[in-house]
């Protein structure tokens, strides 16, 4: 025990003696746990349980009430997920207070609890019509600043910017005074107004039941539990109750599976973490070791055997690492407990009603922990070959100033070449694989290989140091003579860029194929108005409110097709679009949509649809003149077609689709009645098209075909940066150590006249070399896998092709711009003439 003690003592004090080293090691293992561990809090954080948002949603209720729209059938299950469908509107009617009070049972109370939203002006923001004055909506929001609002008065959240006393001007109502600030408790960022009476009105985007509509709060008898819910929703209320949040017969939610995939995916993720964190910090230990080589000697000249040499050298990296992990485990902490408000109060996303929710501070303790001992066990890793090599070294000569020489193992070339081939045939195998993770795998076994390949590329490519001019060549074979260190930062330099070029590839491949596979059955720029099943004259009155409301636009219809009973039926036809099965649905009108839907007049395609001939934009769906179609309907027997059909051209390059005439619709069987409008027209971001038209029916729907607007991931240019803080730091840690052990070689330069330019050269050189060597060897793995990426990411059955992009600009900047940027760090780092004695 006092070896250990020891050991550690002399840890310790080396390590404060050597503080910028130290940093440095602390840093490279701390980085990973630090990023880890305050991702795990932020996510456990910002995940708020129904039990920690139940007050919020509460108050101290004992339910909450929402009423459905008309026409909705609703069902709510036992697991806490609810399912609901359109039916007919006459299927439920509307209760009032008085029956929803019969239904709960005597000694209910109710008060209302309303939410929708507020419109003001060309913006709006989400509104809760209710009295926060009453007991039953203690701890929905918080109060601020002012008080709680009483009739015609509001209080607002603080992302409106208001102040008590400012006045609220309603679109279309009479102003409202704002008397008080309040919070949402998990929602900072929500732009919410409060009050007793507001003039609300209804999204008119997508919502799902509960989340938007009148209802009530309710203070029962007793609990209601899931007993209840389905009398409450037959009678069209949407249920929210503490009973049922934590009614123990709620069906229990299983664990997952036993998942091969993930935990493979897993362990290739920690050893890629623990492999690039050793061999960017095994460079910084090999200083320590160069450093306290004489120290070692002399403790070794006193009795001290080779275990105790390994064990001090070990016990740097136990208390480096455990230093590192403990540091970067607190900041993570805290960073991943502070983060989720920050981000939920200032980091709304684009087109998001209210930011990121936030709960209270969570730390999943297990999670954490396992990071922790990995970033300890990383420390220990990381100092097991200097260890080795301080135990082995020639205490006679590290004694009398003579460099230990260092013998290759002939034996890990052919280890390497034997790990490089079997990871190249496993990922042959696995890019036929579902899913990207056995690709993955089998990159770790390339990268093994080329760790235990790069001594051996460091020799072969020293060979061209002859033909060199003088500081490069001094700075190769120096890399070459010392090349158990400069091995650890070239297989550093050659993992991250491996990585990172091998996700570049497979992002870039993927956004591509996703940008190939975009299609559409519209140009981009056009307005839809789709009406459902209604009368002749409800479609009219809409069709004169759409030319009201869109004056001066051309609109050219469309037409919903019904059999002879006046079941409404679907004509759709399949066919490969970048090699996935895709089914587009047709669209039956005449001239005037023709020319829509082509961008221009085409004499052909108009005469074809003339003579009753369906127009169709997809070459692959034609099979001999004839365009096969499937008509099916929810309530009748499907058929199937075979109509007569031309191939034209379509306005954009990735629109497909088809035209049918109506008279070759009416000749199958089939009638025709006008309910759709399309235009050539884009509205304002302000517009109110969509609400004006539901005044007249709510069976509408308004959309725009915008055209494929995703942009690449910009995360990929993230990756470019932490790959340039890794190579470029681990290249002027090697640098750095270089510069040391080339003492004598640049005290010789210097005595024969070189000058200190020259030194910086020598220097840089050696970092041009590492990085250099290392980006090469990277890119080339880095390809191989992100090839064989590219597959599973970009294909969804067996006759799909793969879609392999190459993203260029990355990938020179990955190659060229890492080197060139570590070699413009090297050289302006400080090299001072060195005093050295030379043995002669």
């Amino acid at each position: 025990m006092s070896a250990v003690l020891a050991a550690l003592r002399i840890a310790r004090r080396n390590a404060w003696r050597s503080r910028g080293r130290s940093a440095l090691i602390m840093v490279m293992i701390g980085l990973p746990v630090l990023v880890i561990t305050t991702m795990l809090t932020f996510i456990e954080t910002m995940n708020v349980t129904a039990q920690e948002g139940q007050v919020a949603t509460l108050g101290t209720a004992d339910a909450r009430l929402v009423r459905t729209r008309e026409g909705t059938v609703l069902r709510q299950e036992p697991n806490g997920g609810s399912w609901h469908t359109g039916g007919d509107e006459a299927a439920v009617s509307r209760l009032g207070a008085a029956e929803v009070t019969a239904l709960l049972g005597p000694d209910t109370r109710l008060i209302p609890f309303n939410t929708g939203v507020l419109r003001l002006g060309t913006e709006r923001a989400d509104a809760l019509e209710t009295d926060l004055r009453d007991p039953l909506t203690k701890g929905v929001l918080t109060l601020r600043e002012g008080r709680f609002p009483a009739a015609r008065e509001v209080a607002v959240t603080p992302a409106l910017g208001l102040r008590p006393g400012d006045l609220l001007r309603p679109s279309g109502a009479a102003p409202l005074t704002v008397v008080g600030v309040v919070e949402h408790p998990h929602l900072p960022s929500l732009r919410q107004v409060v009050g007793p009476d507001l003039p609300l009105a209804e999204p008119e985007e997508f919502f799902s039941q509960g989340e938007y509509g009148t209802g009530w709060l309710a203070d029962t008898a007793k609990p209601v539990s899931w007993a209840d819910v389905p009398t409450l929703n037959r009678a069209g209320l949407h249920v929210t109750s503490r009973a049922m949040l934590t009614d123990p017969l709620r069906t229990p939610v299983r664990g997952p599976a036993f998942d091969v995939q993930s935990m493979v995916g897993l362990g290739a993720m920690v050893i890629m973490v623990v492999l690039v964190t050793v061999l960017l910090a095994g460079p910084a230990f090999a200083v320590g070791l160069r450093r306290r080589r004489r120290e070692l000697a002399e403790i070794a000249a006193q009795g001290g055997s080779a275990r105790h040499l390994r064990a001090i050298v070990l016990a740097d990296g136990l208390v480096l690492g455990g230093a590192a992990t403990l540091v970067a485990m607190v900041l993570g902490l805290g960073a991943g407990t502070i983060g989720p408000h920050v981000v939920a109060r200032w980091g709304v996303g684009a087109g998001a009603r209210w930011g990121p929710a936030v709960g209270p501070a969570d730390v999943p303790w297990t999670p954490v922990l396992c990071v922790a001992a990995l970033g300890l066990l990383t420390g220990l890793v990381a100092a097991l070959v200097p260890a080795v090599q301080a135990a082995r070294q020639n205490t006679a000569a590290v004694l009398a100033g003579r460099a230990p020489v260092v013998a290759d193992r002939r034996g890990w070339p052919l280890v390497g070449v034997a790990l490089v081939l079997a990871g190249l045939g496993a990922t042959v195998v696995a890019r036929r694989q579902p899913g990207s993770v056995w690709v993955l795998a089998s990159a770790v076994l390339v990268l093994f290989g080329l760790v235990a390949l790069t001594p051996w590329l460091i020799g072969y490519t020293g060979r061209m140091a002859a033909r060199l001019r003088l500081p490069l060549r001094v700075s190769v074979r120096d890399a070459v003579r010392h090349r158990s260190r400069t091995a650890s930062a070239v297989a550093a330099v050659m993992a991250v860029t491996a990585t990172v070029v091998a996700v570049g590839i497979g992002a870039h491949s993927e956004y591509m194929d996703r940008r190939n596979a975009y299609t559409s059955a519209r140009p981009t720029g056009t307005l839809a108005i789709w009406g459902g099943t209604m009368a002749d004259a409800t479609w009219t009155k809409l069709r004169a409110e759409t030319a009201r409301l869109l004056p001066g636009v051309p609109l050219a219809a469309g037409y919903q097709v019904q059999d002879a009973q006046g079941r409404r039926y679907v004509l759709r036809y399949t066919m490969r679009w970048n090699g996935t099965k895709t089914r587009r649905t047709v669209a039956v009108g005449d001239q005037a949509l023709l020319g829509l839907l082509q961008g221009r007049h085409d004499p052909g395609a108009a005469a074809a649809l003339a003579s009753g001939k369906a127009v169709v934009f997809d070459p692959a769906a034609l099979r001999d003149g004839k365009l096969t179609l499937r008509a099916s309907s929810t309530s009748g027997p499907p058929r199937k077609l075979d109509v007569p059909a031309v191939l034209a051209t379509s306005a954009d390059e990735h629109q497909g689709g088809a035209l049918l005439p109506r008279a070759l619709v009416e000749r199958a069987g089939f009638s025709t009645a006008e309910r759709q409008l399309y235009a050539m027209h884009r509205l304002p971001a302000d517009s109110t098209l969509g609400r004006d038209l539901a005044k007249v029916t709510s069976r509408v729907t308004v959309a725009a075909e915008e055209g494929y607007r995703n942009v690449p991931d910009p995360g990929l240019w993230g990756w470019l940066a932490g790959a340039l803080v890794l190579v470029v730091g681990g290249t002027l840690a090697a640098t750095r150590l270089a510069a040391a052990d080339m003492r004598p070689e640049r005290a010789t330069m210097t005595a024969i006249g070189a000058s200190p330019g020259t030194s910086r050269v020598v220097v840089a050189g050696q970092a041009f070399y590492i990085s250099g060597l290392g980006a090469l060897v990277g890119l080339v793995a880095g390809t191989v896998t992100g090839v064989a990426l590219s597959r599973p990411m970009t294909t969804y059955g067996a006759g799909d092709p793969a879609t392999i992009a190459m993203p260029w600009p990355f990938l020179i900047a990955v190659a060229v711009g890492l080197p060139v940027l570590a070699t413009l760090g090297a050289l302006i780092t400080r090299t001072g003439q060195p005093l050295t004695r030379r043995l002669l």
